[in-house]
């Protein structure tokens, strides 16, 4: 790392630095009791093997690891370790774990759990991610519980479901002529489509979804599973990249325009934008995106105020509109439709979602009570018959994808994203944005050519619809599920940001949304961050960057390692190509830019950069 972390992170704190395995061919990475990038020959085989403990919220217990031992040679390691989960009500689940792996593509990870109290949790047990690229949609065997063997293929296209259910082992085509085969005992397994939530990955986890959650774990029960990769075969292996060559950046075919730049506002945002009106401007947002959410005490007032900020920064304007559901619908959209006429909000557009949609309904669950979404975008349609009316789900693609709106109502579809659902270490959000073309993609063949908006997307969690909050972060650490992430507010969001309008920019999308203005999802700094308090973030530079570049028309750009950087291009009606680079790494990265008649240029760390 060249670079402070403060400024990088917008913490001080650092991710532990994983302790590389290797046996031969094999090679896995050792962090905070698990193994991440599991590796045969340089080809990636399993993304992750993690034994995981979550609470009622879904939330990550983090346990401290005592009697930690690693030994390896040239032709075996081995790991074990103690570690401990202390609930909310004092309650302890002990386990003991140990990691072995051999030269012969061997690998064995086993934990035997105990409770010393009775121990209630979501989940308790081994997660397995496969990973999608080069994955999806390829041909694995399936082996079931009962013995039973079937020949089949990942999805591509997301599956908003489990694909595979009581699972015993998976077995997938590493490289041509070598096989992995992943075996799991304990329990019963089930694999879910982790792209759902922007994961890059294909998860497989221990206890079905539609047997009770939270469950108990009996006090002096133990609870044991093994988890077995074994990787065979003598296929030839690819030619290692080498991280020294610079990443090549080359451009292809103009595709559609780039989408419109949003910046959601609050009603507790408005007087802040209002004493910054210039810094709003210099951004250059082409749509104001308004959360209105009677639920949470929204009525006249905040429209008033929404009223002040569209006069003050003329622009599109949508109303994000949650219809709390709690009578006659046609009565409540009326009402809304009145009280911004009494604001004297103009509006370009609505987009409206029942309350209750905005809680997931997971495999095995009951639906909860709603109407007929027809029904509610009939009665938005009669309150609101002069704008465009939107709708989809303001939580994120999963719901989306498991409660399909009827698209045929409505003149644009919307869905946000969150990269910290399951997981918050550095790596796995910056991977995140691998998923996001599959997102697109499985929403255009949902929709069709139906106009089609993202966002608001963050990094941190603007809503939990798997628990019942998002987890408070005063200390600014790395936590799933967390209503703030110091990494927003230094140079990794703003890398991440590019990263993800160049990972979404083939969908041709309306509007994309990365911010708010002020506040944690904001542009604005607050106390205590690597820049003073009100002056913009580095995501600053990114959202500002985005929004010079709404409606050009998108140009291909591609790297030679978009796992290290990204590129987002666009060309103006006279010709002009501007291009945008983002490092994904916490390393320098030199980028071979000859595709613009220069040379090279050396990017640090979570740098972004504009060319032309």
């Amino acid at each position: 790392m060249t670079a402070d972390a403060f400024m990088l992170y917008g913490t001080r704190e650092v991710e532990a630095e994983p302790v590389r395995l290797c046996a031969g061919a094999l090679s896995a990475d050792f962090v905070n009791g698990n193994l991440r990038t599991i590796r045969h020959g340089g080809t990636e085989v399993l993304r992750a093997i993690a034994y995981i403990v979550r609470d009622r919220d879904w939330g990550t217990y983090e346990p401290a690891l005592t009697d930690l031992v690693v030994d390896q040679n040239e032709e075996a390691f081995s790991v074990s370790y103690s570690a401990s989960c202390i609930g909310p009500d004092g309650s302890r689940l002990g386990f003991r774990a140990t990691i072995k792996g051999s030269a012969d593509g061997g690998l064995i990870f086993d934990v035997s759990a105990l409770p010393e109290s009775d121990f209630e949790t979501n989940r308790c047990g081994f997660c397995i991610l496969h990973p999608i690229a080069g994955l999806a949609g390829s041909p694995v065997t399936v082996e079931h519980t009962d013995g039973h063997v079937v020949a089949t293929k990942l999805p591509e296209p997301i599956d908003p479901w489990q694909p595979f259910m009581d699972i015993r082992a998976i077995t997938h085509q590493v490289r041509p002529g070598v096989t992995a085969e992943c075996r799991m005992e304990g329990d019963t397994f089930e694999m879910e489509d982790q792209r759902n939530w922007s994961d890059a990955s294909y998860k497989t986890y221990v206890r079905p979804l539609a047997l009770p959650w939270p469950y108990v774990l009996p006090a002096g029960q133990p609870v044991s599973q093994t988890i077995s990769l074994r990787v065979t075969g003598e296929g030839k292996a690819p030619s290692a990249a080498v991280a020294s060559e610079p990443v090549r950046v080359e451009l292809g075919d103009t595709g559609p325009r780039l989408p419109d730049v949003g910046v959601v506002i609050y009603p507790e945002d408005v007087e802040t934008a209002l004493a910054n009106l210039s810094t709003l401007s210099t951004l250059g947002p082409q749509q104001l995106l308004f959360h209105y959410d009677p639920t949470r005490g929204h009525g006249l007032d905040a429209l008033r105020a929404f009223a002040r900020l569209a006069i003050a920064y003329p622009a599109e304007t949508t109303l994000e509109c949650v219809a709390a559901r709690t009578g006659d619908l046609d009565a409540e959209l009326s009402g809304v439709a009145d009280l911004v006429r009494q604001a004297g909000l103009k509006l370009s557009a609505i987009a409206v979602s029942p309350s209750v949609d905005r809680q997931s309904t997971p495999p095995g669950s009951a639906w909860p009570d709603c109407p007929p979404l027809e029904e509610v975008y009939a009665a938005a349609r009669r309150a609101f018959p002069d704008i465009r009316l939107g709708g989809g789900m303001f939580s994120y693609f999963t719901e989306l994808n498991r409660k399909r709106v009827p698209a045929d109502r409505l003149d644009f579809v919307t869905h946000c994203t969150c990269p910290i659902v399951h997981a918050a270490d550095d790596l796995s959000i910056m991977q995140s944005l691998e998923a996001l073309p599959f997102i697109t993609q499985t929403a255009r063949a949902i929709f069709g050519a139906k106009p089609y908006r993202i966002g608001p997307s963050t990094i941190a969690m603007r809503q939990n619809p798997y628990g019942g909050a998002t987890k408070p972060n005063p200390w600014g650490q790395r936590i799933a599920m967390a209503d703030s992430d110091p990494r927003h507010a230094g140079l990794f969001g703003a890398a991440w940001t590019i990263g993800y309008a160049a990972r979404v920019a083939p969908a041709g999308l309306e509007m994309l949304t990365l911010s708010s203005f002020t506040g944690p999802f904001g542009v604005l700094a607050s106390s205590g961050e690597p820049v003073a308090e009100g002056s913009p973030r580095p995501i600053f530079t990114a959202i500002k960057g985005l929004c010079e570049m709404a409606g050009l028309a998108h140009v291909v750009a591609r790297t030679s390692d978009e796992t290290r950087v990204l590129a987002l291009a666009g060309r103006s009606a006279s010709g002009e190509t501007v291009v945008w680079l983002a490092n994904l790494t916490a390393d320098d990265v030199r980028i071979d830019i000859s595709a613009f008649g220069r040379g090279h240029l050396v990017m640090t760390p979570y740098a972004i950069t504009r060319i032309g």
